[in-house]
C-alpha cells in the first residue's frame, strides 16, 4: 500500500512533471520508465543521437507496438465473438489495427499533439499518427508488460471510442483500396487463385496470391474467391507500408517496364523513319 502510494506522489516532485502528468492521463497510470514513452513519440524526422552514437526514434518501438497490438486485439476480439470463424475475427481484428482507425484514435486521446517531429503528417506522412499509437503500444508493453496493454486497449480505448458490434458489421474493402492505389502509383496489380480446397467440415476454401508488378505481396485464404482476395490484399497493403526492399522491388520492376516500352517505340520510330 505504502509503496503504491510512493508511487503516486513521486511524479509531484520531477523537475519534469508535466511530461508525466500528461501520460498518465492518455494512459491511466504514471510511465515507469518514461523515457521508453517519450521516445515513442518521436518521429524519425527529429531523431536524437545516443550517448553510443546511434540514432534514435520511434521506429523499433512502432515494430514492437505493432505486433503486440495484433495479439492484444485478437485476445479481445476473440472473447468477444465465441464462436465466431476465424475469417470473422481476422477482419475484425484488421479494422480495429487498420491505419485510418489507429490514426483517428491517436487524435483522440490527444497523441498527434505531443509527437516530435520536424515534417508535417498531412503532406509528408499520412500515418504519423497511427505509427505514433503503436510505438505507445510498445512503450507499454517494455514499460508494464502485456496484462497493462491489454487492459490499456480495452478501458481507455476500447470502451471510450469504439463500438466492436458496430466495427465488426462495418465493411472494409482492401481490394479497392489496393487497386486505388496501385491506379494513383501506377503499378499494376492482379490477383491469382492459386488452390482450392476443403477444410476439416468439407467446405470449400480458397487461396489467392496479390501480384503487384509481378511481384508477390502476399496469399489470402477464404471461404469464397472474394474473402481470399480480400485477406490477400489487406496483407499485401500491410506489406506496402512496411517493407522497404519489397517496394523497392516493385519501383524497379515499374521502371525497368517502362524502359522497355520506350526502347520498343523509339525502335519502331527508327524503322518508320527508314522505311520512309
Amino acid at each position: 500500500m505504502l509503496h503504491t502510494i510512493t508511487n503516486w506522489i513521486r511524479p509531484f516532485f520531477r523537475k519534469d512533471k508535466e511530461s508525466y502528468l500528461c501520460f498518465h492521463k492518455i494512459l491511466g497510470f504514471y510511465p515507469g520508465d518514461i523515457r521508453i514513452y517519450e521516445q515513442a513519440l518521436l518521429h524519425k524526422s527529429s531523431s536524437v543521437k545516443s550517448d553510443k552514437g546511434r540514432l534514435v526514434n520511434n521506429e523499433r518501438l512502432e515494430f514492437l507496438g505493432d505486433a503486440i497490438l495484433d495479439a492484444v486485439v485478437a485476445d479481445i476480439v476473440y472473447n468477444k465473438f465465441e464462436g465466431k470463424r476465424e475469417g470473422f475475427l481476422t477482419n475484425t481484428r484488421s479494422k480495429i489495427v487498420q491505419r485510418e482507425t489507429l490514426n483517428k484514435l491517436a487524435v483522440e486521446i490527444g497523441l498527434d499533439k505531443l509527437i516530435k517531429s520536424s515534417t508535417r503528417s498531412s503532406s509528408h506522412n499520412s500515418y504519423m499518427c497511427g505509427n505514433a499509437f503503436e510505438a505507445l503500444i510498445g512503450a507499454i508493453y517494455l514499460d508494464k508488460g502485456y496484462e497493462v496493454c491489454k487492459h490499456f486497449m480495452e478501458e481507455r480505448i476500447i470502451d471510450r471510442y469504439l463500438n466492436l458490434d458496430k466495427i465488426a458489421r462495418k465493411e472494409v474493402n482492401f481490394k479497392s483500396k489496393l487497386i486505388e492505389w496501385s491506379q494513383k502509383n501506377k503499378f499494376t496489380v492482379s490477383f491469382e487463385l492459386i488452390e482450392q480446397f476443403q477444410d476439416h467440415s468439407s467446405n470449400p476454401v480458397f487461396q489467392t496470391e496479390v501480384l503487384i508488378e509481378g511481384i508477390s505481396g502476399g496469399t489470402g485464404i477464404g471461404y469464397s474467391k472474394k474473402e481470399s482476395q480480400q485477406n490477400a490484399a489487406q496483407m499485401a497493403l500491410k506489406k506496402i507500408k512496411s517493407d522497404t526492399e519489397f517496394m523497392a522491388g516493385i519501383q524497379n520492376k515499374a521502371e525497368s517496364k517502362i524502359t522497355e516500352v520506350s526502347t520498343i517505340i523509339d525502335i519502331e520510330d527508327i524503322t518508320s523513319t527508314e522505311n520512309k
